[in-house]
C-alpha cells in the first residue's frame, strides 16, 4: 500500500493545492492526515473541504481544537490565538462538523498516528532522540507518524540506539530495520528552514519512506493573511520556513 502522509496544513490553501497536486502525479492509494487543518491561516473552510474529500483517515490538531472551542485559546501564543478567534468567526458549519469527528490519535494498518505523541496525542512535541525514544516505547507499532512540530523527521531506534533527526527534502528511509518515528513536516507553515510545503509518501509493502518538498505560492497566501486582518507576524514568517 503506497500512503501520503500530510500534517500542519493551517488553512493555507495555496500550500495545500500544490501538496495534493503533487500526490495526484503519484498515483497513491490513500492520504493520511495528521491534523492542524485549520488555524494561523486565512482558508479555513476550503483547506477543510479538501482534506475531508481527499484524505481516507485525518486528525485533529490543538489548533483545530481551539478553533473549536474544546482548548481554551488562552494555551496559544498572541499571534495564534488571534487566528484562532477569528477562525471561529468564518468557520462555516460543514467544516466545523468535520473538525468536531476528528480525534487526536489513530492506528491503522499497523501505523500509530498522532497529532503530537503517544504521551500526549493533542500537545506533546517530539523534538528529540530522548522524545523519540518515549514516543516509541509508548507505542506498540513499529511506525509512528507524528505531526504537530512543524519539522520533518526521521528518527530510529534499533538495538537500544536512535539515530536520524532532520529529514530535508529528497530523504529517503529503509523502514525494514528497526522502529521508526516520522514527522513529514508542515503542508502551511514549516518551521525547519524550507519555506516550501511539505509532505511525505510510504511505502508500506517496501518499508519505505520518501520525504518531499514542494514550492507553492507565498505571496499570495501573505496577501490573503493581511486582507483578513491577520497577524502580521503570520504573514512575515512564510518565506523563511520559521
Amino acid at each position: 500500500m503506497r500512503l501520503a502522509v500530510i500534517s500542519d496544513s493551517h488553512a493555507n490553501l495555496h500550500a495545500l493545492d500544490a501538496v495534493l497536486d503533487a500526490i495526484e502525479l503519484e498515483g497513491v492509494d490513500a492520504i493520511w492526515s495528521l491534523g492542524d487543518v485549520v488555524g494561523y491561516g486565512p482558508r479555513p473552510n476550503e483547506c477543510s473541504r479538501l482534506v475531508a474529500d481527499r484524505t481516507t483517515l485525518a486528525l485533529c490538531g490543538n489548533h483545530d481544537l481551539g478553533v473549536l472551542g474544546k482548548i481554551d485559546v488562552d494555551f496559544f501564543s498572541g499571534d495564534a490565538a488571534r487566528a484562532a478567534l477569528w477562525t471561529r468567526e468564518v468557520l462555516d458549519d460543514d467544516a466545523r462538523r468535520y473538525l468536531e469527528g476528528l480525534s487526536p490519535s489513530a492506528s491503522l494498518d499497523g501505523v500509530g498516528l498522532f497529532h503530537g505523541s503517544p504521551r500526549d496525542p493533542v500537545w506533546d512535541y517530539v523534538l528529540s532522540a530522548a522524545a523519540a525514544r518515549d514516543a516509541l516505547e509508548l507505542s506498540a507499532t513499529a511506525l509512528v507518524l507524528v505531526g504537530h512540530s512543524h519539522v520533518a523527521l526521521a528518527l530510529g531506534l534499533e538495538g537500544g540506539r536512535i539515530s536520524g533527526g532532520v529529514a530535508p527534502g529528497g530523504t529517503e528511509i529503509d523502514l525494514g530495520r528497526g522502529r521508526w518515528l516520522l514527522n513529514p513536516g508542515s503542508v502551511g507553515q514549516p518551521r525547519d528552514g524550507d519555506p516550501r510545503a511539505a509532505f511525505l509518501l510510504l511505502d508500506l509493502e517496501r518499508r519505505s519512506a520518501s520525504f518531499r518538498r514542494i514550492d507553492y505560492s507565498i505571496e499570495e497566501t501573505q496577501e490573503e493573511l493581511r486582507a483578513a486582518g491577520l497577524p502580521e507576524g503570520l504573514a512575515a514568517r512564510l518565506p523563511h520556513g520559521l
